[in-house]
């Protein structure tokens, strides 16, 4: 009996796979808006009713699709990282990380940094996935302590008070001054990586490697990182 409930896990599993690599595959091609549970079944050559006994919905697939994404962006991130490096290095490393993923996987970046797909709302379990980068640079953060003087001015009571609720409830053991600059930072990193990706730097910074590299340690002189 185990080794007949194995054997169907892991047919199951091999099918989730294809089903996936298929519904990637309509993603480069088409865009996430196109896509559907049953275009996904007929090119595998699938029953339309039998897809929906892996995916009940296609926001159920767009969810595991954003999932896989954040988690191989985040592993790439998180690998590239140097624990006993220099902060400004191990910042260095998963910025470099994160633009290099993005560049080799655009469409799964665009799934989750591009526009959004009408009708779908992502739900609360792809945060965690979602923050792996934002958590790892909260920790070269923390690593770099003390950091050089922060922000030019104090901040301004709501903000200060926005942060203060973001830390307590996100735990990074940063001050709210410490996030806002973690927030910022981030921000501008995968704003020049959407630049690239979507070819906004064509006729400009193109090739954009040395404008990000000047970026990347701008940013963190900003964050603090000595």
């Amino acid at each position: 009996m185990n080794a007949i409930r194995t054997a169907r896990e892991r047919a199951r599993a091999e099918l989730t796979h294809e089903i996936k690599q298929e519904a990637r595959r309509q993603l480069s091609e088409a865009g996430s808006a196109q896509l559907s549970l049953r275009s996904v079944a007929r090119a595998l050559g699938m029953a339309s009713s039998a897809i929906y006994r892996y995916f009940p919905s296609r926001d159920e697939l767009l969810t595991a699709l954003i999932l896989d994404a954040y988690d191989a962006l985040g592993e790439a991130a998180e690998g590239a990282d140097l624990p006993q490096a220099a902060p400004r290095e191990r910042w260095a490393l998963v910025c470099g990380a994160v633009r290099e993923w993005a560049v080799a996987h655009p469409h799964e970046y665009a799934l989750l940094y591009g526009t959004p797909v009408p009708g779908y709302r992502a739900p609360v379990e792809t945060v965690a996935a979602g923050t792996r980068v934002l958590r790892r640079c909260g920790e070269i953060l923390l690593a770099g302590r003390p950091l050089d003087p922060g922000l030019p001015a104090p901040l301004e009571e709501e903000l200060d008070e926005q942060m203060r609720g973001v830390a307590e409830a996100a735990d990074l053991g940063l001050t709210p001054e410490e996030l806002t600059r973690l927030l910022l930072v981030w921000s501008q990193l995968f704003g020049l990586v959407t630049f690239e990706v979507f070819g906004q730097f064509n006729g400009s910074a193109d090739p954009a490697g040395p404008l990000f590299r000047h970026a990347v340690a701008r940013m963190a002189d900003f964050a603090g990182l000595r």
